[in-house]
């Protein structure tokens, strides 16, 4: 089985690359955002199968922020559902998500048998992670969140982009983040941006045999 790795920027590819080898699997920087990420995977995967190599499994993965004291600095995320946390409308009585006014679907569901085997082999935690289009930096609005989605665990820009690509190829998503920051007040000092990195290869690394032998029977 092919797989598809996207991340956000370089770096983290280049994280995440250091813990393959062979020509199974595909890491690409596909840029920040949700909509950037959507089209960049969304291309991957059309391109792969008009060359009759498709892909079976597409990994969207990073650093992220974390939801304290959930998710500290340093600890892996994968996620057991990935959410657009602000795609839909505000109105006097609060934030109404996209489903609610008739439209779309805001929320992707990876695999649980896959989940709970990278929870296994990583010792990450399990639950929500959030994608956002703007990087929440108060803590009246990460309680917000958090309020919203109680099993919410990260925030991140890209997964759910990524899912939607997967989606709309019928192939399988997962959401894997190394948490660099608090999600709150920004405050660049208490970043740990080559920990979150160094985490993301040691994951990669563990996770290397059970993405290439999952199959999505096994689920």
């Amino acid at each position: 089985m092919r797989i598809l790795v996207a991340t956000a920027v370089p770096v983290e590819r280049d994280a995440v690359a250091r813990a393959f080898t062979g020509d199974r699997v595909t890491v690409l920087a596909a840029g920040v955002g949700p909509a950037l990420a959507a089209a960049t995977t969304a291309t991957a995967l059309t391109t792969a199968a008009l060359q009759g190599t498709p892909y079976g499994l597409v990994v969207s993965a990073g650093i992220a922020g974390g939801f304290l004291p959930h998710a500290p600095v340093g600890s892996l995320v994968v996620a057991d559902e990935i959410t657009a946390a602000d795609l839909g409308a505000e109105t006097a009585k609060g934030f109404v998500p996209v489903t609610e006014l008739g439209f779309g679907a805001v929320t992707h569901r990876p695999p649980a048998a896959l989940v709970r085997a990278a929870v296994a082999a990583t010792g990450a935690r399990a639950g929500a992670v959030l994608t956002v289009s703007t990087v929440t930096g108060t803590a009246a609005r990460a309680a917000a969140l958090r309020a919203r989605h109680p099993t919410a665990l990260a925030e991140a820009m890209e997964g759910f982009g990524v899912a939607e690509a997967a989606g709309a190829h019928g192939v399988p998503v997962l959401e894997i983040r190394a948490v660099s920051n608090p999600v709150g007040p920004r405050d660049r000092a208490a970043w740990r941006i080559g920990d979150a990195l160094a985490a993301l290869t040691e994951a990669f690394g563990k996770l290397t045999p059970l993405l290439e032998s999952w199959k999505h029977h096994d689920d």
